[in-house]
């Protein structure tokens, strides 16, 4: 384990479990129909690549960077979209995969764009929800973990942009992120 980590809270192998059970479900409710997934970057990339590998649709995958934390550990409640929506979505059935849904701000900014966009269907799927911190109402279709509100690193997580390569998930200590 990691120096400044607390304690993990989702091991590779549980993550692992729970991404193939997650892509399980998405197989069955669109059976073979085509896909785009929209992977928000950076945090999602790590959970997406390990998804996709176990899905049966033909994949489209699009990225997208959205931010509301910057370096901090909170969010700062604007969300910024780097490089806008660069892609059609159409008639589309478009899952958006995201790393955490927090306070849901951004995500719920995200999902407005998307659906102004007609797509022939929207689901989020997110690896992470943290339901004691949400300030939007948003849920995700396809939810791998429940966690508390604290501070979590790893599998694509960050914080000031490390520890993204964690093989797992894990609780920052806060003396990290309150010096």
């Amino acid at each position: 384990m990691h120096n400044d980590l607390e304690k993990i809270l989702f091991t590779e192998q549980e993550i692992a479990n729970r991404v193939k059970e997650m892509a399980d479900v998405i197989n069955k409710d669109f059976e073979n129909r085509p896909i785009t997934l929209v992977v928000i970057l950076k945090g999602s990339a790590i959970f997406a690549a390990d998804l996709v590998r176990h899905l049966t649709s033909d994949i489209d995958i699009e990225f997208i960077r959205l931010s509301s934390y910057g370096n901090g550990s909170v969010s700062s409640q604007k969300v910024d979209i780097i490089g806008g929506l660069n892609f059609d979505v159409n008639g589309k059935n478009i899952i958006v995969v995201e790393d955490i849904i927090d306070t849901g701000t951004t995500l719920s900014k995200f999902k407005e764009i998307i659906l102004s966009q007609n797509p022939e269907s929207l689901k989020i799927c997110s690896l992470l929800n943290k339901p004691a911190r949400r300030v939007s109402v948003i849920e995700a279709d396809y939810k791998g973990f429940d966690i508390e509100n604290e501070f979590v690193v790893g599998y694509g997580l960050d914080y000031a942009q490390k520890y993204r390569n964690l093989p797992y998930i894990g609780v920052l200590k806060r003396s990290v992120y309150e010096k």
